[in-house]
């Protein structure tokens, strides 16, 4: 019989709360990577990745060993060919580091961006201007669900825009995959970069890249631009092979199988309700508190929440923090450099009873402190 895990409450962003099956599925006998049984669970896995967002057979879920950044880097610095032009949407600090990671990779005069204030709603007809304008755009790069601020991206609507003028969409859904629906095809997505250890409820570790195959096909000519993050080279590793290139992180992969396995006997559904249902009960609970939001609630995706510190000569993120730490429940500090704000997440194995006990303990922390916040 399993020894129960401590469990711990992580609002952070992600990794996000796991359930204890997820953490015992990467006690497995040691195997090397490169034996066939193997093989077979990579094809499990990518066959699941695939299936979340709707995909079939005619898809692929390229997987590196790396964090959710280490996906987008492969996905960048891979797909654009000589003399095009990348276009990058930003609004937050994600946004910020593709345009960090392109620039890397391309010329200045290759990577356009258009940039708003974080937490601004990115305008659709601004960026169709700026695509009409420079008809070598091959591709765009937009966040899907901007952590942070909390911000749902009007991505369908600039996926639209984009197909219009031949341009492909990069969409990273590092924050939405296994969090909000999402059907790769009728959205218009044409590459998709995601993590193992947030919406999906596995351990950190694993980046993939979703798109066609016949995509991925025509990266062939594309000159490569590194080694251990080429998306061409991984495809094909894990095509022929059905490994890839470099060692994996074996456990994390069998940890992500009973990941796959537990969203889809819960269902998406029920897991996009259970998310939001902890998202409202938090959302009510923090503005009965007192708390103000940085964003109205109607540009939010529902998966993490960005709060407004307060104004109070004896509030302290740090000495909240480590109020909530002490009982169990992780949170985190806000990325936005002129405004002080803190973030809760709503991922993960968790519920809205976990969120309602939560609550509790933050109204514990003012009470003690004799912090009033007016509403």
């Amino acid at each position: 019989m399993q020894t129960p895990i401590k469990r711990n409450i992580l609002l952070n962003p992600g990794p996000a709360t796991t359930t204890d099956t997820v953490k015992y599925a990467q006690v497995v006998p040691d195997i090397c990577p490169r034996e066939k049984e193997f093989c077979e669970v990579m094809k499990k896995v990518a066959t699941g990745l695939v299936k979340v967002v709707h995909g079939d057979e005619r898809h692929e879920a390229v997987m590196f060993t790396s964090s959710g950044t280490g996906g987008v880097e492969a996905l960048i610095s891979s797909v654009v060919p000589v003399g095009k032009k990348i276009l990058v949407v930003i609004n937050g600090a994600y946004g910020d580091r593709i345009h960090k990671i392109a620039r890397i990779y391309y010329p200045e005069n290759q990577v356009l961006q258009y940039k708003i204030p974080y937490g601004g709603y990115p305008d659709v007809s601004a960026i169709q201007k700026i695509i009409q304008k420079n008809d070598d755009i091959s591709h765009i790069a937009v966040v899907h669900h901007e952590t942070t601020t909390g911000m749902l991206n009007p991505v369908r609507e600039i996926a639209r825009v984009a197909r219009a003028y031949g341009v492909l969409m990069i969409v990273d859904a590092i924050s939405s995959y296994a969090g909000i629906d999402i059907d790769i095809e009728k959205d218009g997505f044409d590459y998709l970069v995601s993590t193992s250890n947030k919406n999906i409820q596995g351990m950190a570790g694993i980046a993939f890249v979703i798109t066609a195959k016949e995509k991925l096909e025509k990266l062939k000519d594309i000159p490569k631009r590194n080694l251990y993050f080429n998306l061409y080279d991984q495809y094909i590793s894990q095509k022929k092979t059905g490994q890839m290139q470099f060692t994996p992180a074996v456990q994390v992969i069998y940890a992500l199988v009973q990941a796959l396995s537990e969203f889809f006997i819960e269902t998406p559904q029920k897991r996009f309700d259970r998310y939001r249902l902890s998202w409202e009960v938090l959302v009510e609970g923090l503005q009965k508190l007192g708390f103000k939001l940085l964003l109205p609630l109607s540009t939010q995706a529902g998966l993490i929440t960005s709060i407004l510190e307060p104004d109070h000569p004896r509030f302290s993120f740090e000495s909240m923090h480590d109020h909530l730490y002490e009982r169990g429940y992780t949170i985190y500090p806000g990325k936005i450099a002129d405004t002080h704000t803190f973030r809760i997440a709503n991922i993960g194995a968790i519920d809205q009873v976990d969120m309602r006990h939560f609550l509790a303990e933050l109204k514990q922390y003012l009470e003690t402190n004799q912090i009033h916040l007016t509403h």
